[in-house]
């Protein structure tokens, strides 16, 4: 049985790599997702061993300190200097800086930018960095700057180079330029040295140091050298050798890995229908093949038997073929993929026994489950068949039981979809997606029986359009309702998930981009990359031309009546020209009097209302009390409590102000405020446009990537389409001779199959899209109490669109069955049985 089995693979090559290219799509997603996440973790570990590499023991604060960060002083780097064992300490001290080219933009990712001090040992030189020209800093002037960066940003030793940290940019002069095995410049982004006492003023406070770097004298281990160290520090600092810090792997894919998981997810869903349709047409094709088997003895054990290997054979092919796939996959990625600007550090791809091991288990598992009941099936086959006529096809009526079940769980699933919708927020989202789980099993269960009326109301457009080839289409189409179900599910699968979310995610955005609109009237907004903003960049604001006002947010926290909030801090008077708050009770104007405007869905949560006065506690633990003089709609561009910034600056230790409002009288413009900053690279001025998709530009990010999980299963529709219109046409030889008998030319049986494909093809788009709208609207219900004029949007040319591209699906499927069908030999075709 075994090598019937094996003899069955090889004999159909064409039906062997169909099936192997939908388990390999699936097979690929989920061993690219592990290959680039091994990979990533090996690279940030193999780097953080080269940026470690000549450091021999780090003291440092430890990371379960709480409260202000202390630092490491003077007196604590001269105890430790001065043990036996150690032949250097050296203290260091970082933060971020950016630097900009002579052209004013940023060098490097803005993530990944820092700063830190040149801390030159006995014989003069830092072991950190290695100076290609020049030397490092040793005046207040003066900075160094990485290879790459000088190099992106064409600087020489001797130039002046614009450094920002926060607030305007300053200019230094370049005294060296060095390699460094630093992970943050591997990372694509920059790195400026300081001199030591000018990088403690700017990062920390004079005299004090972030961490010290320890070299071990020579015969003293490092780890020896750790505790050694360790005994003379206080409480709040720890000492490490350098293996242990390169062990703690600074990269972090998770994000990355949970959208490549979510598309291995997605082609692994939609592989199962193409698989289990492709064997459920290998046993109706090979009834009297099967049944000879059984009728020289073969058992229904040996038959159902032979089908699965058939099925392991297939899977453990396209698990080497997809491992192979999804280890280029992730070499992609690793050396294409945008981490803010930045890069993944160089190094090689990581395949583990692991992640091989998951390969072939999905690989052979999802191929033999979804093989199961076809090689049962198939098992069912009578001895008889083997001198009778091949089985029918499967009727309508012996759908029964299939059609009955599936029309029960799609109405629980349509029926707890709509308690869900009604009922609201977290509880009714848990529903709705239950109710989804169900709605979406019953109508595939129950696609074979709907596809005979949905195909029925388009057979008389078919006919005359087409004539002939139309009519024939129709009823090819509707023949095997449980082929053409299955064939219709993949694309229904993938359209059902992304109209779903086109639906929700549009009606969102214009709710928000509504929302926005009517909230913010100022005509720009600044926001910084890097450092963030500060006085200096509102007092140059407001100073241009053009500007009427200018209005800030600082973000920060205030504990009201027992609960910490979130707060926006604004300036009244400029805050009335650049926002209009939808208030509900009370007025705006109370912020100006030192009141407070509260968010409506927490004043109704607290039993806050306008005129009640609450107890707080500020930043700096001091108390006092504050009136409620405004109850606002809650919305996206503001905190829930906004408050003028002469009651919390008293109060704030440090100033952070996240973004800045310009309200403009029209003669101005971007490129004018813009020059307003000329130098620094961290600033950037966003004009309404800017505005509104800086609150609404991650429900696009969704959209894309819904996109892009309906490319992946549009592909492996299209090969299902493929599979099953080659099957057909192996299956109806005779009949594609009698109509070429008959005078139905080769471009008449070209047409009946691409119409057959698309008819197919349509009619999947058209369930996964209506089931789709369904679901988006009940998603929305449950969140539109937390959104201020939701409602619902249906994109009309988007969901076109789809239609169109399902029947673009269809076409393409049908080029080479359509080929095939029409290159037949009329007599040889006649032939066949």
């Amino acid at each position: 049985m075994f090598r019937t089995a094996l003899r069955n693979v090889l004999a159909h090559k064409a039906r062997l790599l169909m099936t192997v290219l939908a388990v390999m799509l699936g097979v690929a997603f989920v061993s690219g997702t592990l290959v680039f996440t091994d990979s990533y973790a090996n690279a940030y570990r193999n780097q953080d061993s080269k940026s470690y590499a000549h450091v021999d023991v780090e003291v440092a604060v430890n990371t379960d300190y709480s409260g202000e960060f202390p630092g490491i002083n003077g007196k604590t780097l001269d105890e430790v200097s001065r043990l036996d064992g150690v032949a250097e300490a050296v203290g260091r001290v970082s933060g971020t800086a950016f630097v900009a080219d002579k052209d004013g933009g940023l060098i490097g990712s803005a993530s990944f930018s820092g700063g830190a001090n040149f801390a030159p040992g006995k014989d003069g030189k830092d072991g950190l960095y290695e100076f290609t020209d020049g030397s490092g800093p040793n005046e207040a002037g003066q900075v160094a700057l990485d290879k790459d960066s000088a190099e992106k940003g064409g600087y020489q030793v001797g130039d002046s180079v614009p450094v920002a940290l926060k607030g305007p940019a300053k200019t230094y002069e370049l005294s060296g330029i060095f390699t460094t095995e630093n992970t943050s410049v591997a990372a694509g982004g920059s790195l400026v040295l300081f001199d030591t006492p000018v990088a403690q003023g700017l990062f920390l406070r004079s005299g004090v140091y972030e961490s010290v770097t320890v070299t071990a004298a020579p015969g003293v281990s490092n780890t020896e050298l750790a505790i050694a160290v360790g005994k003379v520090l206080p409480d709040y600092a720890v000492a490490q050798t350098g293996h242990e810090l390169a062990g703690e792997v600074s990269g972090d894919a998770s994000f990355v890995a949970g959208i490549l998981l979510a598309f291995a997810g997605v082609a692994l869903f939609v592989s199962v229908f193409l698989i289990a349709n492709t064997f459920t047409m290998l046993a109706a094709q090979r009834t009297r093949e099967l049944a000879l088997l059984r009728a020289v003895g073969a058992s229904r054990r040996q038959v159902t038997r032979s089908v699965l290997i058939e099925a392991m054979v297939v899977g453990a092919v396209a698990s080497a073929a997809g491992l192979g796939l999804g280890a280029a996959m992730a070499a992609v990625a690793t050396s294409t993929i945008d981490l803010g600007g930045g890069k993944i550090p160089d190094g090689p791809l990581v395949v583990t026994s692991t992640t091989v091991l998951v390969a072939v288990v999905i690989g052979v598992l999802v191929t033999m489950v979804a093989a199961w009941l076809p090689a049962r099936r198939a098992a069912k086959i009578p001895p008889v068949a083997a001198i009778g006529s091949a089985h029918l096809p499967a009727t309508t009526r012996s759908l029964l039981i299939r059609n009955v079940l599936g029309g029960i769980v799609t109405l629980l699933g349509a029926v707890v979809v709509v308690v869900g919708a009604g009922t609201g927020g977290s509880h009714g989202a848990m529903l709705v997606g239950f109710g989804a789980l169900l709605a979406v099993t019953g109508v595939i269960v129950l696609i074979p029986l709907l596809s005979r009326p949905a195909i029925a109301l388009v057979r008389p457009l078919l006919l005359r359009g087409f004539g002939v080839s139309g009519k024939l289409a129709g009823q090819n189409a509707v023949r095997s309702p449980r082929r053409t179900g299955a064939t219709a599910s993949g694309l229904a699968i993938g359209l059902t998930l992304v109209s779903a979310l086109t639906v929700l995610l549009v009606t969102l955005g214009q709710a928000v981009d509504t929302m926005t609109t009517d909230i913010v009237k100022a005509d720009y907004m600044v926001t910084d990359s890097g450092g963030g903003l500060d006085a200096s960049t509102v007092a140059a604001l407001r100073k241009a031309q053009g500007v009427t006002s200018v209005s800030q947010e600082q973000q920060g926290w205030v504990e009201i009546d027992g609960i910490q909030e979130d707060v926006s801090a604004v300036t009244p008077a400029d805050f009335d020209k650049a926002f209009h708050l939808p208030v509900v009770s009370g007025s705006q104007d109370a912020l100006a009097k030192g009141q407070i405007a509260v968010a409506e869905d927490l004043a109704r949560s607290q039993g806050w209302r306008v005129g009640d006065t609450l107890p707080v506690e500020y930043e700096d633990s001091k108390s006092g009390k504050l009136t409620v003089g405004a109850i606002f709609e809650s919305n996206i561009v503001v905190l829930p409590v906004v408050v003028s910034t002469a009651v919390t600056e008293p109060h704030a230790d440090k100033t952070f102000i996240s973004k800045i409002f310009v309200k403009t009288d029209g003669s101005t413009n971007e490129k004018t405020l813009t020059a307003v900053f000329a130098g620094n690279p961290t600033i950037k001025i966003g004009d309404r446009q800017d505005i509104r998709d800086e609150f609404s530009g991650y429900l696009n990010t969704g959209l894309n990537i819904m996109y892009g999980l309906l490319a992946i299963s549009l592909v492996i529709a299209v090969l299902g389409v493929v599979n099953t219109l080659a099957m057909s046409v192996f299956e109806r030889q005779r009949e594609v001779g009698m109509l070429r008998a008959v005078g139905l030319d080769r471009r008449g049986v070209t047409r009946m199959i691409q119409l057959e494909a698309v008819v197919i093809s349509l009619f999947g788009a058209v369930i996964g899209i209506g089931l789709g709208a369904f679901l988006g609207w009940a998603v929305g219900e449950t969140t539109k109490a937390d959104i201020p004029g939701y409602a619902l949007v249906l994109p009309w040319g988007r969901l076109a669109l789809f239609l169109l591209l399902a029947a673009l699906v269809g076409l393409l499927a049908a080029l080479w069955p359509a080929r095939s069908a029409a290159r037949l030999n009329m007599l040889t075709a006649i032939k066949t049985e």
